[in-house]
């Protein structure tokens, strides 16, 4: 007879160990690990998404790089020019003073108060202009329409606006004044209300008319008097003497 092979059964597997429970001591330390983990830090907001740093605004006592600075813009009437070009055109600087919308009450008070203080603020050799984000169009009308004595800026695209750091997200404007000299040195730089940004400059040109008058004065001499020549009794000097001699 054929014998008959069995199929051995496969071994059961082995039973998995027990799972042993963490102690207080094992929990802990887990915890201290997690705690110790080094998270990403995040970029400050001074950068953009780049990871390039903004220029920090302009402070009284910088000077500035004019050449490029706030890129180019238009005047009330369609001129293209930049900083650089205002400042070189002056006589001793450029002031120059923010408002956020032409024709509103706000920077009408603004504007008219540059334009009643444009003599004295001016006779120093400083020029001054006018800066919003308006059209030349819209600029035009209001300069014609309050009789402004001085060319108001159209930088639409916020360059310079910006530069000055008098730009607010995401498309407004810091009613506020500027001021830089020939050198490009700044001597204002701060936001305010319409009287505030004139009386800023005001300020400014006073202190600069003290210390032009402020001089030390000439050590003068008395002017020696001639000297006489002696007399004669009668009244003749030696010359007159001579010359009645030689006649005779």
């Amino acid at each position: 007879m054929p014998v008959e092979l069995r199929k051995r059964k496969a071994p059961a597997p082995a039973p998995e160990p027990p799972v042993k429970k963490q102690s207080k001591v094992s929990k802990a330390a887990s915890k201290v690990k997690e705690a110790v983990k080094v998270k990403p830090v995040k970029p400050t907001k001074t950068s953009d998404a780049n990871g390039s740093s903004k220029p920090a605004k302009p402070v009284v006592g910088d000077t500035i790089v004019l050449d490029g600075f706030g890129g180019e813009f238009e005047t009330n009437d369609g001129k293209k020019t930049t900083l650089k070009d205002l400042v070189d055109e002056s006589e001793s600087g450029v002031v120059i003073f923010t408002y956020p919308k032409a024709s509103t009450p706000g920077c009408t008070n603004q504007a008219c108060l540059f334009r009643d203080s444009y003599e004295p603020l001016t006779k120093g050799g400083l020029a001054i202009y006018g800066l919003s984000a308006d059209s030349p169009k819209a600029n035009t009308t209001f300069k014609t329409k309050q009789n402004l004595p001085y060319p108001l800026l159209c930088d639409t695209s916020f360059a310079l606006i910006e530069a000055l750091g008098f730009k607010k997200a995401p498309k407004g404007i810091t009613r506020g004044v500027f001021v830089v000299d020939k050198s490009g040195k700044v001597l204002i730089a701060e936001p305010g209300g319409p009287a505030a940004t004139v009386e800023a400059v005001k300020k400014l040109v006073a202190e600069n008319e003290k210390t032009t008058d402020v001089k030390e004065p000439a050590d003068e001499k008395p002017a020696e008097k001639p000297v006489e020549e002696a007399k004669s009794p009668n009244g003749e000097t030696a010359k007159e003497k001579e010359v009645d001699g030689a006649a005779e």
